[in-house]
C-alpha cells in the first residue's frame, strides 16, 4: 500500500483508523464504523454504498452535516446522480470507481467551487467491505482547508 502524504490531522487520524480497523481482513467493514470512534471527524464523512459492479452505481448513506452546510445542498439517500453539478458528480463516480477497482485508499487536494465559492479541500476516500473481499461501502472524509 502506498504512503499517503494526508496533510490535515483529522485525516490522517481516520486512514489511521482505517488501517487499525482491517481484524485480519483485507478491508474494515461498515459494521467497524462506530460514530463514537469518529466523533472528531463526523460532519465531515460520508459514507456511500456501492451497488453492483460493471459499473458501479453509487448511493450516498451519509452526508455529514459540516459538508451539507459547507456545499450547500444535502445528499443523504440520494444517489450520486442527483449530485447538483456536474463537474463534482463525475469526478466523484470516477474516484469513487477507481477506489472500488483498486481497492486502495485515495487521497487528494482539490479545489472545487460549492455554493457558488471557490473553496480548497482535502480528501480521502477508504474502502470497507462486508465480506472482506468485495468493497460495497466507501468512506469518505473531506475537510475545507479553511476549517481547524
Amino acid at each position: 500500500m502506498a504512503t499517503l502524504s494526508i496533510i490535515n490531522p483529522r485525516l490522517q487520524q481516520l486512514y489511521e483508523w482505517w488501517l487499525n480497523n482491517h481484524a485480519g481482513r483485507k478491508f474494515p467493514s461498515r459494521a467497524d464504523v462506530d460514530p463514537i470512534d469518529l466523533r472528531f471527524i463526523l460532519g465531515n464523512l460520508m459514507l456511500v454504498d456501492v451497488i453492483g459492479s460493471t459499473p458501479p452505481d453509487f448511493r450516498i448513506r451519509l452526508h455529514g452535516s459540516n459538508l451539507v452546510f459547507r456545499h450547500g445542498y444535502e445528499l443523504t439517500g440520494k444517489m450520486l446522480d442527483e449530485l447538483p453539478l456536474v463537474e463534482q458528480r463525475d469526478r466523484a463516480r470516477q474516484t469513487f470507481t477507481t477506489v472500488v477497482s483498486t481497492g486502495e485508499p485515495l487521497h487528494g487536494h482539490r479545489d472545487q467551487v460549492f455554493a457558488l465559492r471557490p473553496q480548497q479541500y482535502e480528501t480521502i476516500i477508504l474502502p470497507l467491505s462486508t465480506d472482506g473481499a468485495n468493497i460495497d461501502t466507501l468512506l469518505v472524509g473531506l475537510i475545507h482547508d479553511d476549517e481547524k
